[in-house]
């Protein structure tokens, strides 16, 4: 295994971790996520869409991380999710809601806003060097299987 692979694998590695973490404390605290998703500053009538979107998709994010095959659609959902948290933490660092209670799972639930747009953050960025090494080693494979055949 060279290098770009065992960074591909230590990225996808983590990034398993963090939203199987996050989804399974969740779950495992079912109850206190609702409370705190009906305290979010939207229409509570959206809390029984989000409660069980939010695991399902970061379970479903994990999952494609396992498998090569998937893993471009794994890096590109994370990528895409972690934006979202990270741009509602922006919003909320920026004052536009009153009162924002954090729905994350676990230990993450005890970060600090500024503390919690670092860490997302840092998992915008695995996501996005996820997806160039994942395109090139993708790409990487398209030439030589090209010119296997020559």
């Amino acid at each position: 295994m060279n290098k770009r692979q065992v960074v591909l694998e230590s990225i996808s590695a983590l990034l398993i971790m963090l939203f199987l973490y996050a989804s399974v404390s969740k779950i495992l605290d079912f109850d206190r996520f609702i409370g705190e998703m009906n305290n979010q500053p939207f229409p509570n009538s959206w809390t029984p869409f989000l409660v069980w979107t939010v695991p399902s998709l970061e379970i479903a994010i994990s999952l494609a991380l396992i498998f090569e095959r998937t893993r471009m659609v794994g890096f590109i959902a994370s990528l895409v999710l972690m934006t979202l948290f990270t741009i509602y933490t922006a919003a909320i660092l920026l004052h536009f809601f009153a009162y924002v209670p954090c729905s994350c799972g676990g230990v993450i639930r005890k970060l600090s806003w500024p503390q919690h747009l670092v860490f997302n953050l840092f998992f915008v960025a695995l996501s996005v060097m996820g997806i160039i090494l994942q395109r090139r080693r993708f790409s990487k494979s398209i030439f030589i299987t090209k010119n296997s055949f020559v």
